[in-house]
């Protein structure tokens, strides 16, 4: 077992989701944080309803926002999904954190695309009720509505139930990730700056 973490609490890289928990929380989270740069690089965020399919991030607007021409300009995104985002109701067991990704967004208008897709989205924001699943549906098939589908190119994770059991000192080592650059380098010449020891 790892000693139980009480002093080092500036570390978080060592705290990633194993592949089905991560696959868990983008499936039964509600929502997602889209984030873009615009033309004169403020960054913004726009809270969506989502689907994770195929290992990809699939969400839905008007094609007339500016974030549409913002990422047709530049496909680069980040997209953020935290297990607040949970419905009232969910397993208790389910993983607890937070993942961004970077990664590309790319345009679909085609009709066997939408009809996948809205229908799942239709069915994951009313997954109790037929009637709110096809009025969801009805709404979402609009002539100016697009899809962008996020290919992950990179993840940034915190387990939220790995890092309390990690504090409780109840965690096998094997189970903690790699420290990355940011908690060796980064932290470290922070730490040196400040006159504080390496860790």
């Amino acid at each position: 077992m790892a000693k139980a973490q009480t002093k080092d609490h500036e570390i978080v890289s060592i705290y990633p989701f194993t592949d089905e928990e991560l696959d868990q929380l983008m499936t039964h989270s509600s929502e997602c944080v889209l984030m873009w740069a615009t033309k004169d690089g403020w960054p913004v965020g726009v809270t969506h309803a989502f689907v994770w399919h195929d290992g990809k991030i699939w969400l839905t607007f008007a094609s007339h926002r500016h974030r549409a021409a913002a990422i047709r300009r530049d496909p680069r995104v980040s997209v953020n999904v935290s297990s607040c985002g949970y419905p009232a109701g969910s397993p208790e067991d389910l993983p607890r954190g937070a993942v961004t990704f970077k990664g590309t967004g790319e345009f679909l208008e085609d009709d066997e695309t939408k009809e996948w897709f809205y229908r799942a989205l239709a069915k994951k924001v009313s997954p109790n009720s037929k009637e709110g699943e096809e009025a969801f549906y009805n709404l979402l098939s609009s002539p100016l509505r697009t899809i962008l589908a996020i290919t992950p190119v990179k993840k940034i994770m915190y387990n939220g139930v790995l890092a309390e059991r990690h504090m409780a000192g109840t965690v096998d080592e094997k189970e903690l990730g790699d420290r990355l650059s940011g908690d060796r380098e980064r932290m470290n010449a922070e730490r040196a700056k400040r006159g504080l020891p390496p860790r």
